[in-house]
């Protein structure tokens, strides 16, 4: 039987954050799984996300719950630190004392982007608070378990929640142009994609794992394969709250790699194509 077989249908899994963008997806990976959302368990609670896991006795906890809001996160920085910082420490030791491995998803936004890429073992160095929040979530799991896998990935799209390309395509559809920066590059990521391959490495060894689809574009070049009435800007001429690092394209070393994004966009297109 193969490791994602094994996970589907013998372990006990536990999938936190289970109704968001991700979260969805997962659950369709994982058909057995308990899925628990913001309604049943308040994360950043240590007394609570303790009895929670205890009493659900997982053999595998997948976190997807995450304050992914960047420019929000800038403006409460308390809430983005206890639920992308503390909650993640919080649950890797109910895993550790349950004896439950801990699947996290971090993000690409843990890098400056003075670099063109980065891989796995790369110094991150954040420059807004999502990804200080996101890194601080990394160093708490760390240091409360040494059974976890990592996942940083980037720039999701997906069917079940708020994303970039529904954003620009209903933008498309009610402005004559719309703006989008070209000096921003990384790896569009579809969240089935990334929850088809969290199933087949959950049994892999304990680490920082790099997932996103294959292909490098800006999101000027990303935006342009759906909407044909996008123009390109700078950074500079579309500020934003939050900064965000010119370059995050994560390099995967250690798993093989997904497919191109404007494969699974397209595949998302179409599964879309009478979402208004």
């Amino acid at each position: 039987m193969s490791a994602l077989n094994t996970w589907k249908r013998e372990m006990n899994v536990l999938i936190l954050g289970a109704r968001g963008m991700l979260g969805h997806d997962l659950a369709a990976v994982f058909p057995g799984a308990r899925l628990c959302g913001h309604q049943d368990l308040e994360i950043t609670d240590e007394a609570a996300v303790r009895a929670y896991i205890l009493a659900a006795k997982p053999d595998l906890v997948i976190n997807a719950a995450a304050y992914t809001d960047v420019d929000g996160c800038e403006d409460n920085p308390g809430t983005a630190f206890a639920v992308n910082g503390e909650a993640p420490g919080y649950i890797a030791a109910a895993c550790r004392e349950v004896g439950a491995r801990l699947v996290h998803y971090s993000t690409d936004y843990v890098f400056d982007g003075s670099t063109t890429e980065y891989v796995e073992s790369d110094e991150p160095n954040p420059i807004n608070v999502y990804g200080a929040s996101k890194l601080r979530g990394e160093q708490n799991i760390a240091k409360n378990t040494d059974d976890y896998l990592i996942i940083r990935t980037s720039w999701l799209f997906g069917r079940h929640g708020k994303n970039f390309v529904d954003t620009i395509r209903h933008l498309s559809r009610t402005n004559e142009t719309v703006r989008v920066v070209t000096d921003q590059v990384g790896k569009p990521t579809y969240t089935v994609d990334l929850a088809r391959k969290t199933a087949e490495i959950a049994s892999y060894p304990p680490g920082i794992y790099h997932l996103t689809n294959e292909g490098v574009c800006s999101w000027y070049e990303f935006a342009r394969a759906f909407a044909p009435n996008v123009i390109p800007c700078t950074s500079a001429e579309f500020p934003r709250k939050a900064k965000r690092p010119a370059y995050s394209v994560l390099v995967n070393t250690k798993t093989s790699p997904l497919r191109h994004w404007k494969e699974a966009l397209e595949e998302y297109l179409n599964t879309t194509v009478n979402v208004p």
